[in-house]
This record gives structure tokens, sequence and C-alpha cells, in this order.
């Protein structure tokens, strides 16, 4: 039961660090839609990294726009 919404309400990253310190290099590589009953995601992904962290995120207002 995904939202009938084409606009994502959420983007998907791939962040690589160096160490603990590093604020890292994010690529958005997806995006994702929350279900209806907020129980849950869709997510679409164009790419699945080997390493590094998968980040779901809110849109920040310069890219709700897009």
């Amino acid at each position: 039961m995904s939202n009938n919404s084409k606009k994502p309400t959420h983007y998907v990253y791939q962040v690589s660090r160096k160490d603990a310190d590093d604020k890292g290099h994010w690529t958005r590589i997806g995006a994702a839609w929350k279900h209806q009953d907020n129980e849950g995601f869709t997510l679409r992904v164009d790419a699945m990294p080997l390493s590094g962290e998968l980040v779901v995120r809110t849109p920040l207002p310069e890219d709700a726009s897009a």
C-alpha cells in the first residue's frame, strides 16, 4: 500500500566515510515513498552500493521543487 503521490517523500543516499569524524561523500541513488498507513516505505534505487551506508532523508527545501 504505497502513497499514490508521484513526488517522493524521501530520498535515498549512499554515504561513504573515510573515518568516524568524516561527514562523508553523499550520493543520491534513489527515492522513497511513505506508505499511506505510515508503516513503511517503497524504495526505488538506481544503484546498490557494495560499501558505505544507505541513508533515507526527507528532501531539503531546494530538493522539494525538483
